[in-house]
């Protein structure tokens, strides 16, 4: 009789149910028999990757025989030439997914308490079960976090609080002056995880930045990604900043040559590229006041965001509606898997992508 293997995992791998991407279009034509699809799923830049970090990662490969380096010393310098941060306080993660469940992995035991907000950022949830961790789930005000009741909701038991701003998948924020009267409430011995993964797109003067803060509290740890506005979500790298005596607990958990070369090269050359940054942040801004537009003529609300997507409201369960745009070559994400079952997560996407993702809508709600 064979074994059952499942009884064998950890109790938190037992009841853990996988990160659900969104569609690929390759997946959605084949299964649909439709072409000429638009993924507007998985919050990726539309205009592609820059060129200078394509010439990089290209160049890259004549050493695709050798380990990356594994300190990423040229990245590291490059970040800290962007924004005056310490090498020496720097993480990098195969994603910032990767320095996420490192940092629960470091820090928290099996019946230890990890707090995030509801309508928050999945992977955050499953680190915790993966660890065997109790999931503190603080309810959410107007969709995004209350950070008074997240302090309030830390006890001795407490060892890591996760945060997103912007938040995925509502695209709320926070304020400079609430993170900083948030963190004077939490004990330096919990350990707080600001996940910034849409920071470059945000132009409000009042958002909190979090580099700012880490030198007054040295439990503050904060998350970026080179997956959104820099264009290289294939390539899988972020990384983590914190302070040192943190960094180097990360990294002795960190898996060696967790980024490829590639991928550390393009994500060096693509800091240098500010004309492209500047022109994703404009599409973006545009492209948001385009589908807001048009979701006000179609009669539909959303949550205000200040990422690179918004998320509808569609007046009922949305599933039928999630299909019925696929059969139009639409690939939204459905976030019913964060209690939001009426929601519909659209990527911005470029003008065109833009306009046939309205006219979908305008088609599938009139059945």
């Amino acid at each position: 009789m064979a074994s059952d293997f499942y009884a064998l995992a950890t109790p938190g791998i037992q009841g853990l149910h996988p990160y659900q991407p969104g569609k690929p279009v390759e997946e959605v034509e084949r299964e649909l028999g439709i072409s000429n699809s638009i993924k507007l799923a998985s919050n990726e830049n539309p205009l592609g990757p820059s060129q200078l970090a394509m010439e990089a990662a290209a160049a890259s490969l004549k050493d695709a025989c050798r380990y990356p380096d594994a300190s990423g010393f040229r990245l590291k310098q490059a970040l800290s030439d962007q924004y005056g941060i310490s090498p020496e306080t720097i993480t990098l993660g195969n994603g910032s997914n990767d320095v996420l469940d490192l940092i629960g992995r470091t820090f928290a035991l099996p019946d230890d308490e990890i707090i995030y907000s509801e309508y928050s950022f999945v992977v955050y949830m499953l680190v915790t079960q993966s660890i065997g961790a109790k999931a503190v789930v603080v309810p959410a005000v107007s969709w995004g976090h209350d950070l008074e009741a997240m302090a309030a909701a830390v006890t001795d038991k407490t060892r890591v609080i996760y945060l997103a701003n912007p938040n995925n998948p509502t695209g709320t924020y926070f304020t400079q002056e609430a993170l900083h009267s948030f963190m004077k409430k939490v004990p330096e011995a919990v350990i707080v995880v600001l996940d910034e993964a849409y920071a470059e797109y945000v132009s409000e003067t009042d958002y909190a930045k979090g580099f700012s803060l880490l030198a007054d509290f040295p439990n503050l740890i904060v998350t970026r990604t080179f997956s959104k506005a820099y264009g290289l979500a294939a390539l899988r790298v972020g990384y983590a900043v914190a302070n040192p005596q943190i960094t180097d607990l990360l990294n002795r958990v960190r898996q060696p040559f967790n980024v490829n070369i590639p991928a550390l090269d393009a994500a060096a050359a693509v800091l240098t590229d500010d004309d492209f940054l500047q022109r994703s942040v404009s599409n973006n801004s545009a492209g948001m006041s385009q589908l807001e537009q048009g979701f006000i003529e179609l009669g539909l609300s959303w949550i205000p965001s200040v990422g690179n997507f918004i998320t509808v409201d569609c007046g009922e369960d949305a599933a039928s509606l999630f299909e019925a745009l696929l059969l139009e070559g639409v690939i939204v994400r459905p976030v019913a898997n964060y209690k939001m079952p009426n929601h519909l997560r659209v990527t911005i996407g470029l003008p065109e992508e833009n306009r046939r993702c309205l006219e979908a809508f305008a088609k599938v709600l009139k059945k």
